[in-house]
């Protein structure tokens, strides 16, 4: 089966259908029934429609909640871009503004298709504590999980993943097959591009400015005055 069949619309998203038959084989067969891990490709507009999905679930990540200035970055597990800034500018960037308190990061999951929801069901899975380590191995290790078009090798190659940052098969499975999440994490989304009008990945939203890719130059640029830095 084709990766681009997995495409995800603005109003549904197939979380768990190409990967049941690897579920199934990894646990002994004892993986759910398909009916409950699947969101209806053509499933009505009122699945997402605002207010009508508890979206209590899914939690902000976020690094130094405290700091004045809000750097939000959102990003495709699945997008090569977003793997590229994640190995050059990222590391500089957290060392000088996130890991010295001064600015307050979000990340925000974008799902441009069914691979990229699975990864981050992944790393929600996770908990908040281990969630930021999970999304390093997912961003360095991206050619080698969600390469090809065979949905059951990736869905093993995240479930390695999710079982070397300590969860087992049996709490992957359950992450990878809640479709009341999954729906609430693609309105989060959903919501997120339109407020913050985001056309591609990665993007950044400091204190409420939408900015495309930028290099490391172009972020103390932007966040040193807001900062009074000279």
């Amino acid at each position: 089966m084709n990766r681009r069949s997995f495409l995800l619309s603005g109003v549904a998203a197939v979380v768990a259908i190409g990967g049941y038959g690897a579920w199934t084989r990894l646990n002994g067969g004892n993986a759910p029934s398909l009916g409950s891990t699947l969101i209806e490709p053509g499933a009505a507009h009122a699945q997402t429609t605002e207010g009508q999905v508890d979206t209590s679930r899914v939690t902000e990540m976020v690094i130094n909640p405290d700091a004045e200035v809000t750097l939000m970055e959102f990003a495709s597990f699945t997008c090569p871009h977003c793997a590229n800034f994640h190995a050059t500018v990222w590391p500089q960037l957290k060392a000088e503004y996130i890991d010295t308190g001064l600015v307050k990061f979000v990340y925000r999951e974008v799902y441009f298709d069914a691979y990229g929801l699975w990864a981050a069901l992944v790393a929600r899975c996770g908990g908040e504590m281990r969630y930021f380590g999970i999304v390093d191995m997912l961003y360095d290790e991206q050619r080698e999980w969600a390469q090809g078009d065979d949905p059951n090798v990736v869905a093993d190659n995240l479930r390695r993943i999710g079982r070397r940052a300590g969860m087992t098969d049996e709490q992957l499975s359950e992450c990878l097959t809640d479709r009341d999440l999954a729906t609430a994490m693609m309105q989060v989304y959903q919501e997120g591009m339109t407020e913050y009008d985001v056309t591609g990945t990665p993007s950044f939203v400091i204190d409420g400015t939408t900015y495309s890719n930028m290099s490391m130059d172009e972020f103390r640029a932007i966040l040193d005055p807001l900062l009074n830095r000279g």
